[in-house]
C-alpha cells in the first residue's frame, strides 16, 4: 500500500488505525472533533470549537509545546502550511510523529484538502458538513462588485494579499481584494497607503486580530467597513458550510 502525501507532497507514514489525533490549528481542531468526537487528543491554546472542547492544550500555533504533543503519543498530528513553522514540523517527524500540514488558499482547495485529510489521513468517512458547504459556495451568487482592504493586524498595520482563503472566499461573494496581487500572502502595509488605496470597502475581522466597532472602523473615514466574523472569513472547517449566507449578510450591512 502506497504511504499518503499531505498538500506539501511529503509522505506521511501512519499505522493501520488512527486513534489518536493532536492539531495545531484551529480549523482543523474543529474539522476533527466535529467529525470525529473522541478522536481529538489535544490542541492548542487557540482552539475554540467546537464549543466545550476539552482536551489537553499544547501552547500555540507558533510555539506549539512540541514535548507535551509527544507526550500525548498522537498517531497523527495535523497542521497548516501557513500557520506552522517548517522547524517544529520537522522536529515532530525526526522523532517519529506523523504530520499531516494542510496548504490551504482556495474554497475548492479547502473542500479537496479537508476531505483527503479527513479520509486518507484520519481513515474516517467523508463527514456530511463536507457536503454542505460544497452545496453552499456552489449556490452562491455573487453580490455587487466592490474592492475591499482585508486588515488582519494593526500595529503594525496588515492585510491579506495573494494567495489566501480569504481572498477566494471575499471573490465568491463579489468582492475583489485590494491586495489580491501581492506576492506576500500577508504583508505590511502602511496606514497612509491603505486609505488611499482606491478600495470602496473595508473588511474588518474579528481575529486574529479583534477589530471592532469601536477599534478599526475610526481609521478609514469616510469608507464603509464591515464588521466581520474571522471564522467565517478564514476559517476552514464545517464554518465553510454557514459562512455564504454570513457573510454576505454582513459584508451587505455595510453597503
Amino acid at each position: 500500500m502506497s504511504v499518503p502525501r499531505d498538500d506539501t507532497g511529503a509522505p506521511v507514514p501512519l499505522p493501520d488505525r488512527v486513534r489518536r489525533v493532536v492539531s495545531l490549528v484551529p480549523s482543523l481542531t474543529e474539522s476533527v472533533a466535529v467529525t470525529a468526537p473522541g478522536l481529538l487528543a489535544g490542541a492548542t491554546d487557540w482552539c475554540t470549537h467546537p464549543e466545550g472542547l476539552d482536551v489537553p492544550r499544547v501552547r500555540g500555533t507558533k510555539n506549539p509545546d512540541l514535548d507535551a504533543v509527544a507526550a500525548l503519543e498522537p498517531d497523527l498530528v495535523v497542521g497548516a502550511a501557513e500557520e506552522n513553522r517548517p522547524a517544529d514540523v520537522a522536529a515532530l517527524r525526526a522523532a517519529g510523529v506523523p504530520v499531516w500540514i494542510t496548504d490551504i488558499r482556495t474554497v475548492d482547495g479547502a473542500l479537496a484538502s479537508l476531505r483527503r485529510l479527513l479520509t486518507e489521513g484520519c481513515g474516517l468517512p467523508a463527514p456530511a458538513w463536507l457536503d454542505d458547504a460544497a452545496r453552499a459556495w456552489a449556490a452562491v451568487e455573487p453580490g455587487p462588485p466592490r474592492t475591499a482592504i482585508v486588515p488582519i493586524w494593526r500595529r503594525p498595520w496588515m492585510v491579506a494579499g495573494g494567495a489566501t482563503l480569504t481572498g477566494d472566499v471575499l471573490a465568491r461573494l463579489g468582492v475583489r481584494n485590494r491586495y489580491a496581487d501581492h506576492p506576500e500572502r500577508y504583508p505590511k502595509i502602511g496606514i497612509g497607503e491603505l486609505t488611499a488605496a482606491g478600495a470602496d470597502l473595508a473588511v474588518l475581522p474579528d481575529e486574529p486580530y479583534r477589530f471592532t466597532a469601536a477599534d478599526g472602523p475610526e481609521a478609514f473615514p469616510g469608507l464603509p467597513c464591515a464588521l466581520v466574523s474571522g471564522r467565517l472569513l478564514t476559517w476552514y472547517g464545517p464554518s465553510l458550510a454557514d459562512a455564504p449566507r454570513l457573510l454576505a449578510r454582513q459584508l451587505a450591512a455595510a453597503s
